[in-house]
């Protein structure tokens, strides 16, 4: 789950049980994964754990400022696309 519209307190989605919650503020993607009931802030993500998402996300956040969404949007999905075709 990302948290993109909200201060939602990390508790309530414990409380849900939502396995890996982004959070993006102030330029920096946080990753929380849920162990034993409670998040612990994580360098990767569970769900992808072959990319560098913790650094690059916030660089394509920060190229839609000037390129726009839907510009970046498709430079993102060209990239993932890259990082999971064998080389």
């Amino acid at each position: 789950m990302v948290d993109v519209t909200s201060k939602t307190q990390l508790d309530a989605y414990e409380a849900l049980r939502v396995p890996e919650l982004w959070r993006y503020e102030n330029g920096k993607l946080q990753i929380n994964i849920l162990q034993d009931g409670k998040y612990i802030e994580s360098e990767i993500s569970s769900t992808f754990f072959n990319l560098p998402i913790v650094e690059v996300i916030p660089q394509f956040v920060e190229q839609s400022r000037t390129l726009g969404r839907s510009s970046t949007l498709r430079a993102f999905r060209q990239w993932v696309r890259k990082q999971n075709t064998p080389t």
